[in-house]
């Protein structure tokens, strides 16, 4: 591969991996005036934010099997179409009931972008190169909490939330336009790979039965809820219990997104130095001190608007190490069924998110306790499944020897 088509590859994977949390993070400064407009709650708003998660967690695992079967680019397709169609009557919508329904097939079709370039990524580059790849994509991911909050916030001022969406489906178009003219088909289609339920559901299980699959993506949805967690949670946090308007809370949503990319590029310096296995441990590790100290001083009420901005900047750097090393053990075991286990493994990140994101919303806390919380448990499971994961694994390779 040229550094020509290395470098494009790259831009139009980032691309495809962004058009999700776009979706979620453009529209976030809006809740107000969303719930202004259907004349409901911000708490019924953040229901479109729900349904947003649970459509991705299912989308993921119809377009794993089609990526196998028809290759990476046709069922690419049909998402990005299906995501620039909803996205154009999220504009449109009449009623916070519609806007939800729309945004959960508005998810169905931007999975299919995020799930595609997972895969492509183990299709085109070879496995030791995986993290480091996964860590330029989570740089160019880095432009959407960096900009999209703001942007939202900006254009919600001045012309309306629904041209957000406007905004989301001329970005899909120009991905599209990108995927068909500039990115190569990287999977043959094959046409012995069964879409009947049952074979697929043996694939499934293949994937899910090997435990270097299940240890380090467990662990590491575990650890990304904790992102879902601030997302659910940080609108009401900032802009309510602190007062703060939708403008200052699209900057300061921008600058604790530097902490969750800026950390994740150090991966390049530290893949020189130490394995996966040991940059997963040692951010985990700090994940689960930042989050406990957070969670203390919110229950002892001496957390301020400065100290929640640091301790989640903290945690997302955390996050920002653990995600590349964590997706790439776990799709390294896989070569044929890489769209299945891509697939898989997006459904669970996003499956666990959305029970984060539903969680917070349980609480009726008017403080940063609720965010606290599913932060730190998140944080306690994760540094659990992986001591415990990889344990088993070592074992099991001193077995096979």
């Amino acid at each position: 591969m040229t550094k020509k088509r290395y470098i494009i590859s790259v831009l139009i994977l980032g691309s495809l991996t962004a058009i999700g949390p776009f979706s979620i993070d453009m529209y976030l400064p809006g809740f107000a005036a969303i719930a202004k407009s259907f004349h409901t709650t911000t708490a019924q708003v953040s229901l479109s934010l729900s349904s947003f998660f649970i459509g991705i967690s299912i989308g993921q695992l119809l377009y794993g099997p089609l990526l196998d079967r028809f290759g990476r680019k046709k069922p690419l397709y049909v998402g990005l179409s299906l995501y620039i169609i909803t996205s154009i009557g999220c504009y449109f919508s009449s009623s916070i009931e519609s806007l939800i329904t729309l945004r959960f097939i508005q998810a169905i079709g931007s999975c299919a972008a995020g799930v595609a370039s997972m895969a492509m990524v183990r299709d085109i580059f070879p496995p030791k190169d995986n993290a480091k790849i996964f860590a330029l994509l989570i740089l160019i991911l880095g432009v959407s909490p960096m900009v999209a909050p703001t942007v939202g916030g900006y254009v919600t001022s001045a012309i309306g939330w629904q041209y957000i969406f406007l905004i989301l489906a001329v970005i899909a178009t120009l991905v599209l336009l990108a995927v068909v003219f500039a990115l190569p088909e990287s999977y043959q289609p094959d046409p012995n790979f069964s879409l009947k339920p049952k074979p697929i559901l043996n694939n499934f299980l293949l994937v899910i039965k090997n435990p270097e699959f299940y240890t380090f993506a467990v662990c590491g949805a575990l650890a990304f809820s904790g992102l879902f967690a601030y997302l659910a949670a940080s609108p009401f946090v900032f802009m309510t219990v602190f007062g703060l308007s939708a403008k200052v809370y699209g900057w300061i949503f921008a600058l604790l997104s530097v902490g969750f990319i800026g950390a994740s590029q150090l991966n390049t310096l530290l893949i020189r130095h130490f394995s996966s296995l040991q940059i997963i441990r040692g951010a985990l590790t700090v994940m689960l001190i930042i989050s406990a100290t957070f969670l203390i001083g919110s229950l002892n009420g001496i957390i301020n608007v400065y100290s929640t901005i640091l301790s989640v900047f903290l945690i997302l750097c955390c996050v920002g190490i653990a995600n590349p090393n964590t997706s790439a053990l776990s799709l390294a075991p896989f070569a044929k069924n890489a769209g299945t286990a891509a697939s898989l493994l997006g459904a669970l990140q996003m499956a666990v998110g959305s029970i984060s994101s539903l969680l917070v919303g349980l609480f009726k806390s008017q403080s940063t306790i609720p965010m606290a919380v599913i932060m730190f448990l998140s944080a306690l499971a994760s540094f659990l499944i992986f001591l415990i994961g990889s344990k088993y694994i070592h074992k099991q390779s001193i077995k096979a020897v």
